[in-house]
């Protein structure tokens, strides 16, 4: 009886050293995915960052469009774009760091919860190979291609129907239609134009 005993535990302990084991490799694995998502993860903050001045942007073009003298527009223009490249320069770094800080904290569980120790070794060896790196590094390249030929397929579309939101939406708040009020105070009427976006780097 003891020697069951005594046989029993001894496959206990292995069997919570093995299962310890298992669970340091699958942290070690899902640690280094991440690390190899760090790429990714500076793009989410890039475009974060870009997507968040995008609606002064396009205010400004709407006011810049129609608010200033064409003589002028050429360099009121490059100025609002130096302005939008100096708070792109100076607000990524802050997110894009906070962002590679926060990943592990945020991609741990459900990681863990979501793939077991093998699948993990797939995952990992997947993203380490040239193919994938290929892939990731072409992959901004395809989204252009399709974003530039999306836009101008549909441009026609939908900047008529952008004009006419704009001006539902100033007549459901009671906003004067005709760019009088911006004249007025110096406000931005927003448009479908935009400046150029914030320089990539």
């Amino acid at each position: 009886m003891k020697k069951h005993i005594k046989t029993a535990l001894i496959g206990a302990t292995l069997a919570a050293a093995v299962s310890g084991a298992w669970a340091q490799d699958k942290a070690a694995l899902i640690k280094q995915f991440i690390e190899l998502q760090k790429p990714g993860v500076e793009a989410l903050a890039r475009g974060l960052v870009e997507e968040s001045s995008l609606p002064i942007a396009r205010a400004g073009a709407g006011y810049l469009q129609t608010q200033v003298p064409e003589a002028k527009r050429e360099a009121a223009g490059k100025a609002a774009d130096a302005e939008l490249k100096k708070y792109f320069d100076d607000t990524y770094p802050l997110v894009r760091d906070k962002a590679v800080q926060l990943a592990p904290s945020a991609l741990t569980p459900v990681m863990e919860q979501n793939f077991s120790e093998e699948e993990m070794r797939q995952l990992v060896a997947w993203v380490s190979s040239p193919v994938s790196k290929k892939y990731q590094e072409l992959n901004p390249q395809l989204q252009n291609a399709l974003t530039e030929k999306l836009v101008a397929e549909t441009r026609a579309s939908v900047e008529p129907k952008l004009r006419a939101l704009d001006t539902n939406v100033a007549k459901a708040l009671g906003a004067p239609t005709d760019g009088g009020a911006a004249k007025g105070n110096g406000g931005a009427s927003s448009s479908s134009a935009a400046p150029k976006a914030p320089a990539k780097k």
